[in-house]
């Protein structure tokens, strides 16, 4: 139903963290995700702590979807004393299946974590098939 499309996501998380690489728009930093199927829906979650709902963009295109959010710098003449949150901007792009419903995907914002929760489409639910029989009646031979 879903597939990673960023074989090099533990690269660039390590990259991150060694060097304190920020994301931009050309090269955005990955952002952590769960993913579970709950009943007739399909859930995601994504971790964007500290992003303002206006950051974010999501888009999807041809059973692709494109989660794109930007932590930007605290605003105002400000000396940082510390700065250890990655700012920038996070990106995840991820392959839907076609037994979603991507045209009914709910999207919710809050604490921090958006949840994307992708009805399982009608035509990839269990169904019962009728049995049509093309015997006839049985005929009785006289001899």
């Amino acid at each position: 139903m879903l597939m990673r499309t960023d074989p090099f996501r533990e690269l660039d998380r390590l990259t991150q963290q060694v060097f304190g690489a920020q994301g931009t728009w050309s090269r955005p930093t990955a952002m952590p995700m769960d993913a579970y199927r709950d009943g007739e829906q399909f859930v995601v979650c994504f971790d964007l702590p500290g992003v303002a709902p206006d950051a974010i963009e999501l888009d999807v295109e041809r059973n692709v979807l494109t989660v794109k959010a930007e932590r930007r710098p605290v605003g105002g003449d400000v000396e940082m004393q510390v700065s250890e949150r990655p700012l920038g901007v996070f990106s995840r792009q991820l392959f839907l299946g076609d037994t979603l419903d991507t045209d009914h995907i709910d999207a919710q914002f809050d604490a921090g974590v958006l949840t994307l929760r992708i009805p399982i489409a009608e035509r990839a639910k269990p169904r019962k098939i009728a049995i049509n029989s093309t015997e006839q009646a049985p005929k009785q031979i006289d001899a």
